[in-house]
């Protein structure tokens, strides 16, 4: 965990964060919008400045969860957000993680893991989720660094990757994408398979 901890903790204290846009990803906040179950327990691995966690909480969701390695972006996050539970903020590695959860969010977390990660990265997403659970979010739909994050993919990729441990329901390219990511990211959903 040290090197990665040391790794992100540097790009938030430098403020090399160029995949922060600043405020919920579109997609996101629209799939947000249309929730009901504000009692289900939310997971947002990997999630930096995490403005889901926040969009989330301001709408009255009770069980959301932040994890993050980089303690520095945990403690950005509670001085912007200070009525958040702090006892929902995880400062952890995601492979090290055990709990249950109805959702995860993926949001730029799978595209910062060295590819070599990312079939156990389906793995443990898949042991974090109660039975039916759903893997909501976004995924670069083109390729990007092979050196350093961001890592992109495509579409027949993820599916092969995914498609033995979840029930794929949507894996489409994101119409509301901001206009940066226009065709350029998947929005999916899926839920885990028995």
């Amino acid at each position: 965990m040290d090197f990665y901890e040391t790794y992100w903790n540097n790009r938030y204290i430098s403020g090399e964060m160029g995949w922060d846009i600043g405020y919920p990803s579109t997609p996101l906040k629209e799939y947000f919008d249309q929730l009901v179950d504000k009692e289900q327990k939310i997971l947002i691995p990997g999630a930096g400045n995490a403005y889901e966690a926040e969009y989330l909480h301001r709408q009255g969701f009770k069980n959301v969860h932040v994890l993050d390695i980089s303690c520095m972006a945990l403690r950005k996050f509670q001085e912007r957000v200070p009525d958040f539970p702090e006892n929902h903020l995880v400062h952890a590695d995601f492979f090290n993680h055990e709990a249950s959860y109805d959702t995860i969010i993926e949001q730029t977390f799978f595209c910062a893991l060295p590819k070599k990660f990312r079939a156990r990265y389906v793995e443990k997403m898949k042991s974090l989720l109660k039975p039916d659970g759903k893997l909501v979010g976004l995924l670069f739909n083109i390729p990007l660094n092979d050196d350093k994050p961001p890592f992109g993919g495509n579409e027949k990729e993820y599916r092969e990757l995914f498609g033995p441990h979840f029930n794929i329901e949507i894996m489409e390219t994101a119409y509301n994408s901001i206009p940066e990511r226009q065709g350029n990211e998947l929005f999916v959903k899926m839920t885990t398979a028995s």
